[in-house]
């Protein structure tokens, strides 16, 4: 079977690898503000526009940074596995059982990183104030849960197809 679109193929696993790499530098930079509000509190706060704040206000922000480092294993999961499937495609094999459970594992981290958003959106309302309000510009979004539920339904999918690929095989 020829391989189709392998321009396509390659940009994306160039793009999966740009993403892991940014994922991480975006761990090491929430790693770092999240040391540097320790050390330097007043310098940290005052420079994120949050001069101003109670001291539950900058715990809050703390948990968001907590929060945002418990993503990026998350994040990194996700691309691995999309990067593996990206792989499987590139060798004309992509219907196998192997890729419905990552498809399967892509939509429970997916879900994850849903939950954690939920939680810094609460967060966020919870220490927010009139005076120093902590628009994060968070809010639910429907797509998001549609697109978590579309990748198990997919999962199913593949997993279905890949034991039909095997049934059909074993026949001939």
């Amino acid at each position: 079977m020829p391989q189709s679109y392998p321009d396509t193929l390659a940009l994306s696993r160039r793009v999966l690898r740009v993403l892991t790499t940014l994922n991480l530098l975006m761990g090491a930079f929430i790693l770092t503000l999240l040391i540097a509000s320790l050390v330097a509190e007043s310098w940290v706060m005052r420079a994120l526009g949050a001069a101003r704040g109670t001291a539950m206000l900058y715990v809050g922000m703390r948990l968001i940074m907590v929060i945002g480092l418990c993503g990026i294993p998350i994040v990194h999961l996700v691309l691995a596995r999309l990067l593996a499937i990206v792989e499987t495609v590139g060798v004309g094999n992509p219907f196998v059982l192997a890729n419905a459970a990552r498809l399967k594992t892509i939509a429970w981290a997916i879900l994850a990183l849903e939950l954690l958003h939920f939680a810094v959106g609460t967060i966020a309302a919870s220490v927010s104030t009139a005076a120093v309000p902590l628009n994060l510009g968070w809010g639910f979004s429907l797509t998001r849960w549609l697109a978590v539920l579309m990748l198990f339904v997919l999962a199913q999918v593949f997993e279905q197809g890949a034991r039909m690929r095997e049934d059909l095989e074993g026949t001939v």
